[in-house]
C-alpha cells in the first residue's frame, strides 16, 4: 500500500491504544502498589507520586523488547503481506477488544491480566482472519506466552517465600528482632537495588560480547547497591535506632544528616502511634490483633495489644477520608472530584471473610514490621518499574505495527525498534489510568487475599519485581497480575495455615483470568469480521 494512507486507523490505533493503556493503569499498576498500602507503608497518594515516574520510566527504559514480542510473535504477519492494512485493521480491532475488556474489569473492580486481554485480542484477530493457520501456536510464538502464564506465578511464590521464610526465621521470630531487624536492612537494601540496576544496564546496554557486558552490568549493580548500603549504616540505619529504640521525636530529614543531629525530646506516643498504624487491618468488630511469641512463633489468641482499642471500627485510619465535605465553588468542586480518586481508605475496604483470614496469620512486633516500611517502598517502586517495562507492550505492541505499516506501507520487521514516543505514549497512559481509577482494584487486593504487613508486603513484592522484571529481559511478556497474585497467595501460606489465605478471592481472581483471553478474542475477532466483510459503497 501506499506509505501514510489509511490514517483514519492510524488515529484510531492510538486512541484505542491509549484506552487499553489507561486500562491497564487503572487495573495492573495496582498489582504493584497494592501490598504497599495494604500494609499502610505508602499512603495512596505517595504510592500515586511514585508510580507516576517508575511506571513511565520502566516503559521508555524497558519496553521495546516485550513489545516487539506482543506484536511480531503471535500471529504470523506473512499471512497479510499482500494486505498490509488488513494487518493495520486487525490490530486496530484487537486493541479495540483489549481495552473495552480491561476498562470494564477495573469499573468493578476486577483484578484481571492485560496480558491475557491483548494476547487473546491478537489472537482472536489472526483466528478471525485466516484461520487457525494464522496464529503461532509453537513454543516461538503462543506456546512460550501460555506457559509463562503457569509457571509465573509458581516462580514468583517460591521466590518471594524464599525470602519473606528467611526473614520470618531470620529476624521477626527472634527475641532480639529489633537488633536483627536493624542489622538486616542495609542487606535487604542492597539486593533490591543490586537486582533492579543490573537488570537496567543489561537490558539497556546489550552487545555481542555479553560475558563483557554482564561484569560491566555487575559491576555497576554492586557498586551503587553497595554506596546506598553504606550510606543506610551510617545514616538510616542511625536514624532507625535513634528512632525506634531511643523513641527519639525523629524526623524524616534527620536521615540525611543523622550523626549530626542533637539528641531529640523522647517521643512518649510514638509506640502507639505504630501500633495504631500496623493494627489487625480487618474491619468490623474485632478482639484486637494476635501477637506472636517471639519463642514460638506461635499466636496467643487470648491476648491483645493494650494499646489497641478492641474495636478498630472506633479508631481513626491515617489514611481515612472525612465524607462530609463542606459546600465549594466550581474550581473547588472540579478539585474534590479529581482528588476524590487519590482520597480513598482502601486498607479498610475488604470482604467479609477477611477478619477470619487475618485471625490466622501471625502478627509481629510493630517496631520491627516498621524497619520493613522502606524497604517496601523500594520493592514497590522495583515493582512498579518492571510492570511499566513489561506491561506498556500489552497497547503499543499493536500500536508499534499500525504505526510502521501507515508509515512506510509495507509489514514491519521483527528487528525493527519501537519507537520511543510510542513507548512513552503508552507510559503517560498508563500513568493517568492508575492516577484516576487504580484504587477500585487496589481496594480488592489490598487485604483481601491475606493480611499485609510490611515485611510481608516486602517480600511479596520483590518476589513478584525479580520475575517480572527477568521476564521483561527474556522479552517474554508474563502477566504481572499473576505474578503478585502467586507472590501473595504464597507468602500467606507461609503463616502455617490455609486458612491464612482467602481462597474465594483468589478463586474469584482465577475466575477473571479464564474468562480474560475468550471474551479479548471474541469482542476482536468478531469485530475484524464485520469489519473486513462489510458491504461496500463503491
Amino acid at each position: 500500500m501506499e506509505p501514510m494512507t489509511y490514517t483514519w486507523l492510524f488515529v484510531l490505533g492510538l486512541i484505542f491504544a491509549f484506552a487499553d493503556a489507561f486500562g491497564i493503569g487503572s487495573n495492573d499498576v495496582a498489582n504493584s502498589f497494592a501490598t504497599s498500602v495494604g500494609s499502610r507503608s505508602l499512603t495512596l497518594k505517595k504510592a500515586l507520586s511514585i508510580a507516576v515516574f517508575t511506571e513511565l520510566g520502566g516503559a521508555v527504559l524497558l519496553g521495546a523488547g516485550v513489545a516487539d514480542t506482543i506484536k511480531n510473535k503471535i500471529i504470523d504477519l506473512k499471512l497479510f503481506a499482500d494486505k498490509p492494512e488488513a494487518l493495520m485493521l486487525a490490530f486496530v480491532c484487537a486493541l479495540f477488544g483489549s481495552a473495552l475488556w480491561v476498562n470494564a474489569a477495573s469499573r468493578f473492580g476486577l483484578p484481571v491480566s492485560t496480558t491475557h486481554s491483548i494476547v487473546g485480542a491478537v489472537a482472536g484477530v489472526g483466528l478471525a482472519a485466516f484461520g487457525g493457520d494464522a496464529v503461532v501456536w509453537g513454543w516461538a510464538g503462543m506456546g512460550k506466552i501460555i506457559a509463562s502464564w503457569f509457571i509465573s506465578p509458581v516462580v514468583a511464590g517460591l521466590v518471594a517465600s524464599i525470602i519473606y521464610l528467611i526473614t520470618k526465621f531470620g529476624v521477626l521470630r527472634s527475641p532480639k528482632a529489633l537488633s536483627r531487624g536493624l542489622l538486616a536492612v542495609p542487606v535487604y537494601i542492597f539486593i533490591t537495588l543490586f537486582v533492579c540496576i543490573l537488570y537496567i544496564v543489561l537490558k539497556g546496554g546489550k552487545s555481542k560480547q555479553l560475558s563483557k557486558n554482564m561484569g560491566i552490568a555487575i559491576g555497576v549493580a554492586a557498586g551503587v547497591g553497595g554506596a546506598v548500603a553504606i550510606w543506610a549504616i551510617i545514616f538510616y540505619v542511625s536514624w532507625l535506632h535513634r528512632l525506634l529504640v531511643n523513641e527519639e521525636n525523629m524526623r524524616w530529614y534527620h536521615v540525611f544528616y543523622t550523626p549530626f543531629v542533637p539528641t531529640q525530646p523522647k517521643d512518649e506516643n510514638f509506640g502507639n502511634h505504630l501500633n495504631s498504624v500496623y493494627r489487625d487491618h480487618a474491619t468490623g468488630p474485632a478482639e484486637g490483633p494476635k501477637v506472636a511469641d517471639p519463642e514460638t512463633g506461635k499466636v496467643n489468641h487470648s491476648a491483645s495489644l493494650e494499646t489497641i482499642d478492641a474495636n478498630p471500627a472506633q479508631a481513626t485510619s491515617p489514611l481515612a477520608v472525612i465524607d462530609e465535605k463542606p459546600k465549594r465553588g466550581v474550581f473547588g468542586s472540579i478539585k474534590d472530584m479529581l482528588m476524590d480518586n487519590v482520597n480513598r481508605d482502601v486498607v479498610s475496604s475488604q470482604n467479609a471473610n477477611v477478619k477470619h483470614v487475618h485471625d490466622h496469620a501471625v502478627k509481629y512486633e510493630s517496631k520491627v514490621e516498621y524497619l520493613y516500611a522502606f524497604v517496601q517502598t523500594l520493592t514497590a517502586s522495583f515493582a512498579s518499574f518492571a510492570h511499566g517495562s513489561n506491561d506498556v507492550a500489552n497497547a503499543v505492541g499493536p500500536l508499534a505495527a499500525i504505526y510502521a505499516i501507515w508509515d512506510s506501507g509495507v509489514l514491519p520487521k521483527s528487528n525493527v525498534d519501537v519507537p520511543i514516543w510510542i513507548l512513552f505514549f503508552g507510559g503517560v497512559a498508563i500513568d493517568l489510568g492508575f492516577l484516576f481509577c487504580g484504587w477500585r482494584v487496589m481496594r480488592n487486593l489490598g487485604n483481601n487475599i491475606t493480611y499485609h504487613s510490611p515485611s510481608r508486603g516486602f517480600s511479596m513484592e520483590l518476589g513478584a519485581a525479580i520475575t517480572v522484571i527477568s521476564a521483561s529481559y527474556i522479552n517474554l511478556p508474563v502477566s504481572t497480575t499473576h505474578c503478585i497474585t502467586g507472590a501473595t497467595a504464597f507468602v500467606g501460606l507461609c503463616n502455617g495455615s490455609a486458612k491464612a489465605v482467602n481462597w474465594k478471592v483468589l478463586a474469584w481472581c482465577f475466575g477473571g483470568w479464564i474468562v480474560t483471553v475468550p471474551v479479548a478474542g471474541l469482542v476482536s475477532g468478531g469485530l475484524f469480521a464485520l469489519l473486513s466483510n462489510a458491504p461496500k459503497l463503491y
